[in-house]
């Protein structure tokens, strides 16, 4: 290595490491009386060290006693054993960001999309306390952060009850933790933030955002509670456990007359981040001179303050309220870092269409194919009409089409509609 190039890397070693910017994870939820269309807004960004690809996932019937794995695998942080659980009949189509590296917890991986029926979710990091983590059984199982995203976006119709199936994952299989972990969910008229903990307790709490709410998770979090909050079921929900192990434990004095404070009693105490603080802020700010537009949320979500070049993505859910046709719901996607990638459209239509019911992405995708245009090699499963929504391409091979982008091996985009013949259309 030559002095210069030394020189150069040490260099952005010692900028990385004064960088306000934190390598992980966020969200943002603004309320839908704070914009100026009346929508509920859910965006962030996944910064996991692997390749990240776009997947359409169709709505699918299953058999029954269909099962799922989840869980994690032994060389996992907190090593642990896959289990299977059972499948649900119909699962809904969805659109996420899959990534396809986090040690010991089986590919693909999701933070979470939006589904056919209004529902968005993010996942984002929230460390539980050390001494809870070290309670965490070897080998531990039950559903893994990636597992309950993913079964969200199958299942739930709205935002409460993406709450109420996650608590129900837990309540009755447990969390294959890594730490810690939450959630943010949203449909047209709420949202809800959601923190798992480490430890193997089954422990969760989840409150929810109105529609005059901010909230920035970076980390996720929730600060006070009632202690009696199972009788305020319409703003919070939890384990049935969630006070009185504290209590068991010595973290928290029913007696004392404090308030419960989730991130004192169960995380580190230090409440929001500065981060956190900062740009729920600004965006009150923003609130406060006017209502909020789209393009003022997305230019928040690839704030520097939080977003940075090394992201693996962005997303903004758009979920507004009188859509008459669930195919018109959006999810706004950043191919790379928000930072610097500009945002892109996806309707769930994408996945409707054509003869195959697979929509204009694959339709598209197979006259791609079929002529030669295709970002990649394409297999026999796409010539036969029902390819994935990416190309996997070998190390060795590059997008033979210019203006197609790649990023870890995957192909991103599609030739336009206009390279295609008039019997190729869809």
């Amino acid at each position: 290595m030559t002095h210069q190039r030394l020189f150069a890397l040490v260099l952005t070693l010692a900028l990385l490491a004064q960088s306000p910017v934190a390598t992980a994870s966020y969200a943002i939820y603004v309320g839908r009386n704070l914009t100026a269309d009346g929508s509920v807004m859910l965006g962030g960004t996944g910064d996991e060290p692997s390749s990240h690809w776009l997947e359409i996932v169709p709505r699918k019937t299953h058999a029954p006693g269909e099962t799922i794995k989840v869980g994690v695998e032994k060389e996992a942080n907190f090593p642990g054993e896959l289990i299977d659980i059972p499948q649900v009949p119909v699962t809904a189509r969805y659109i996420t960001m899959n990534y396809s590296e986090f040690l010991g917890l089986p590919a693909p991986l999701t933070n979470g999309g939006l589904n056919e029926y209004g529902v968005a979710a993010r996942d984002v990091w929230s460390p539980s306390r050390k001494e809870l983590s070290q309670m965490t059984p070897k080998p531990q199982h039950g559903v893994n952060y990636s597992d309950i995203s993913r079964i969200v976006m199958e299942r739930a119709h709205t935002a409460r009850e993406a709450v109420q199936i996650t608590g129900q994952l837990i309540d009755q299989y447990g969390e294959a933790t890594y730490g810690g972990n939450s959630h943010i969910y949203a449909d047209s008229q709420e949202g809800w933030v959601l923190i798992e903990f480490s430890g193997g307790k089954h422990l969760w709490i989840a409150e929810r955002l109105g529609p005059d709410d901010i909230r920035t998770s970076h980390p996720g979090y929730i600060l006070e509670i009632p202690v009696d909050f199972q009788k305020h079921p319409d703003r919070y929900l939890g384990s049935t456990n969630f006070i009185s192990f504290a209590v068991e434990q010595g973290w928290y004095d029913p007696h004392s007359g404090k308030p419960f404070n989730v991130n004192e009693v169960y995380q580190d105490g230090k409440g929001r981040s500065d981060s956190t603080a900062e740009m729920e802020q600004k965006l009150r700010s923003e609130t406060r001179a006017g209502k909020l537009t789209l393009r003022q949320f997305m230019d928040a979500v690839r704030d520097p303050l939080l977003s940075a070049d090394w992201n693996g993505y962005g997303q903004v859910a758009h979920l507004r309220q009188g859509i008459r046709h669930a195919e018109l719901n959006m999810l706004w996607v950043a191919a790379t870092g928000s930072v610097t990638t500009p945002f892109v459209p996806k309707p769930i239509a994408l996945d409707q269409g054509g003869g195959n019911g697979h929509g204009r992405v694959d339709c598209v995708q197979r006259a791609a194919c079929r002529r030669g245009l295709a970002p990649g090699p394409c297999t026999a499963r796409q010539h036969r009409g029902s390819p994935p929504a990416v190309i996997r391409i070998s190390r060795t091979h590059r997008c033979r089409d210019e203006r197609v982008r790649t990023s870890g091996g995957y192909c991103r985009g599609l030739p336009p509609a206009s390279a295609l013949t008039p019997d190729e259309s869809c």
